[in-house]
């Protein structure tokens, strides 16, 4: 089984596409393709309404903490009940990451992002004090590009390629502190969901975080003014002569020169922040996915939709090719990386030993030593038939006989 560290486990197909491509492989008969369109069908009912249970839980862990919340609860929680709560929605939403194929971002690695200055010339400054509870996620780790314009080239455009994050999560709870001001809900849990957020631009998302003045526009103008005022303090010295007989206000043309220079220093800087600010407001409209409660249906969404993808393909491959002595777990995950890499272009890291798990607990799948195989498709439907008739058991509370398989 191969390992890769360049690779991902996120499978970048849209369920009903990936369905279509396997359908299209030669070697099915029309019957083999109507009841496989059927076995995914019941596999993402499934998979729908188990996660439609996940979502209820996580809605109720975050309802005290939704900013956006348009309803109002009856009963008042103790403050040992909404930490109670606060915890389990930050394990909640670290366990839907995982499922939907996120990577947790350390402290350490978002200081190092903070350390880098953008490459728009502007570094921030962040006070991680700001934060009672702070957690980041990305998916999709590789390049992107931007357009930018430099004096030196004539204002022409030019295409940047920078490292990207394709999706980052944020999920996070301020205090009260001086940098929010006063109208920040630091009761709240806030939820955003990103694309396409240059690594070097990660800590522009977060609340409180501060603009620095470049390292050589500080020196520019802590060097003109120090400069100045070495200059006024010589000349009075060695011309005091001067001072005593026309007075101080000779020396209000230099005071005048050295103060205009350095607010022509501190403008300029303001006039590159505001601008920036701009283009970061600009930028982030449309990179901006989702808020608070919408995260958590986006994201769910994506987690479903994950976890139908890695259990079709394994059990289309099992059935279509591993026949009757079956495939060892590396044989499968190494087959299905090279058939979605031939057929689709996409190079991933199949998570082999969770889909397994999924066939396993679904019952369409059957483990002789280390070699697995696929019940056949007509037998999987049955199975997935009874799963789901026996979600709900109001007339008949005791659940039926399983299929003979």
């Amino acid at each position: 089984m191969a390992e890769f560290t360049d690779r991902e486990h996120y499978i970048p197909l849209r369920q009903n596409d990936l369905v279509e491509l396997l359908l299209r492989q030669p070697g099915m008969s029309d019957g083999d393709r109507q009841q496989f369109r059927q076995f995914c069908t019941l596999v993402s009912a499934t998979y729908h309404f188990e996660y439609y249970q996940k979502l209820q839980e996580l809605k109720n862990e975050y309802a005290p903490f939704d900013p956006d919340a348009a309803t109002t609860s009856p009963v008042q929680l103790t403050a040992g009940e909404k930490q109670q709560k606060l915890d389990g929605l930050f394990q909640r939403f670290g366990w839907l990451m995982e499922r939907a194929n996120f990577q947790h971002l350390d402290r350490q690695a978002i200081i190092e992002a903070m350390n880098v200055v953008s490459d728009w010339g502007l570094n921030m400054q962040v006070d991680f004090s700001v934060f009672e509870r702070l957690e980041v996620y990305t998916r999709g780790d590789t390049l992107g590009k931007r357009m930018r314009r430099r004096w030196w080239r004539l204002f022409r455009k030019e295409t940047l390629e920078l490292p990207v994050f394709q999706r980052m999560a944020l999920i996070l709870k301020l205090r009260p502190h001086k940098r929010l001001g006063r109208g920040v809900d630091t009761a709240a849990v806030f939820l955003k969901l990103f694309k396409d957020i240059p690594k070097m631009d990660l800590e522009m998302l977060l609340p409180g975080a501060r603009l620095q003045m470049p390292g050589l526009a500080r020196l520019k103008l802590g060097g003109s003014f120090l400069g100045g005022l070495g200059f006024i303090v010589y000349k009075i010295l060695t011309e005091l002569y001067v001072v005593l007989a026309i007075g101080f206000w000779a020396f209000w043309g230099p005071i005048a020169a050295i103060l205009g220079y350095g607010y022509k220093q501190w403008y300029g800087y303001q006039t590159t922040k505001t601008t920036y600010s701009l283009q970061l407001t600009q930028s982030l409209y449309f990179q901006n996915l989702d808020n608070n409660a919408g995260v958590l249906n986006h994201l769910l969404d994506e987690a479903e939709e994950q976890e139908c993808r890695e259990a079709i393909l394994g059990y289309y491959y099992l059935w279509r090719h591993a026949g009757e002595k079956g495939w060892t777990s590396a044989e499968l995950d190494d087959f299905i990386e090279a058939e979605l890499e031939r057929l689709a272009g996409i190079k991933v890291d199949f998570e082999i030993d969770d889909a397994l798990a999924k066939l396993e607990h679904l019952q369409i799948v059957t483990k002789d030593g280390d070699r697995y195989r696929a019940r056949p498709v007509a037998k999987a439907l049955e199975m997935l038939d009874w799963t789901w008739d026996n979600y709900f058991k109001f007339s008949n509370p005791e659940p039926e006989t399983p299929p003979v398989l």
